[in-house]
């Protein structure tokens, strides 16, 4: 399994990457291409909702052809975006470049979680998923290092023509060390009519929807942090972009490390009750956050050490939440993944959207938009998990 998790983890690097290691950049990239700050943070928008949509088209094309052609192709596509934006002379050239890096950065989504439903279920599932996080943690943590290094000796145009090359290395990953898991017997012929009867069987599941909107509002709150933080950490704490990196790497650590325990959290309470108190955390750390700089005490270090809690609850809600939402659905499992982050990236890009005209460079509406996602996945967990369920162990 942990070499399973490597190969998956590897290749779910590169969309994360296509976020992370730019994150430094942001500042000088609306310098450098003369834009003001809402259209840097556009092409974190315009990549998150083109990663969401194309979703739609890599899961139930995995369900017919199998899962390695999908990663091939959607590869290809990143790569071009990736030489696009590496190439942009203005901010327009930039955002298109993103939309295409996210059509094809998709396919590292939705595919390696249909992998893990070919071959798991329940937390031998959420186990594997969390060791594929474990290895995408590297991502976050010193991604927006590499960043930085990059734009000491290329700029921030560097940072693209990097991911390019990643992406030739993801490719030779997929020929050479990963193996194809869905069976000729389970390939699913798909035409409009069955894909729209499969969502309609997705879109009408209170399960499904709730669970996925749980993630997906835990992920919004992550947007929120990724479209600002650099912002609010360089304008209002005066941070280089290697301290921003640093202090990023914290938060992200939060989230990554407590990953890990979902699955052992899992089998000894069970996943509801798992799912259930770390929403509560989320909520109690954010809002915690938020009084305190209402009150004057928005320190760094307060910021940096509350949301890593924050995170640290959050880092046990969202590989659950991918799992449960699965777990009912292994017949049309590319359609369902492919779905679930369809709906919560686009969730995420309008979060960010309804939030930015209140932002301004400061912690405090960052933080507000972080905690309201948090009351969402907060109100939704007490609405669509069973209360018997979150009330018993497995023991019981």
């Amino acid at each position: 399994m942990f070499r399973f998790a490597v190969i998956l983890g590897l290749l779910s690097t590169v969309g994360p990457l296509a976020i992370d290691m730019y994150l430094p950049a942001l500042p000088l990239i609306e310098k450098g291409l003369d834009a003001d700050v809402s259209s840097v943070q556009a092409s974190l928008i315009i990549y998150f909702i083109a990663f969401g949509v194309a979703q739609l088209f890599f899961g139930p094309y995995s369900d017919q052809v199998g899962r390695k052609k999908p990663l091939f192709i959607g590869l290809i596509i990143f790569a071009i975006g990736s030489i696009a934006c590496a190439l942009a002379p203005t901010i327009g050239w930039l955002l298109a470049g993103r939309f295409v890096q996210g059509l094809g950065g998709a396919v590292v989504m939705v595919v390696p979680r249909a992998i893990i439903r070919d071959k798991y279920t329940g937390t031998q599932a959420t186990r594997l998923m969390a060791l594929i996080m474990m290895v995408i943690s590297v991502s976050p943590m010193l991604a927006p290092l590499v960043g930085s290094a990059i734009m000491e000796v290329a700029s921030w145009r560097g940072v693209f023509w990097a991911l390019a090359i990643l992406t030739v290395s993801s490719l030779s990953l997929t020929l050479f060390a990963l193996p194809e898991t869905l069976a000729e017997d389970n390939k699913v012929p798909v035409n409009v009519a069955s894909l729209m009867r499969g969502c309609g069987i997705l879109l009408r599941d209170k399960k499904f929807m709730g669970l996925t909107f749980i993630g997906g509002f835990g992920m919004a709150s992550f947007f929120v942090f990724l479209a600002n933080a650099s912002f609010v950490y360089t304008a209002e704490f005066g941070l280089t972009p290697v301290q921003f990196s640093l202090a990023f790497a914290v938060n992200a650590l939060g989230f990554f490390s407590s990953s890990q325990l979902a699955a052992s959290l899992g089998e000894k309470f069970g996943m509801e009750k798992v799912v259930a108190t770390a929403t509560t955390g989320f909520l109690v750390f954010t809002v915690l956050l938020l009084g305190l700089i209402l009150a004057g005490f928005g320190t760094l270090p307060v910021i940096i050490g509350v949301l890593f809690l924050a995170n640290a609850c959050l880092g046990l809600v969202v590989p659950s939440t991918m799992v449960m939402a699965l777990d009912d659905h292994g017949d049309m499992a590319g359609l369902a993944s492919s779905l679930g982050g369809t709906l919560q990236m686009v969730a995420g890009g309008l979060m960010v959207v309804i939030a930015s005209p209140f932002f301004d460079n400061t912690a405090l509406p960052m933080v507000a938009a972080i905690a309201f996602c948090a009351v969402l996945a907060f109100i939704l967990t007490r609405l669509v998990l069973n209360k018997t369920d979150i009330a018993m162990t497995p023991a019981e």
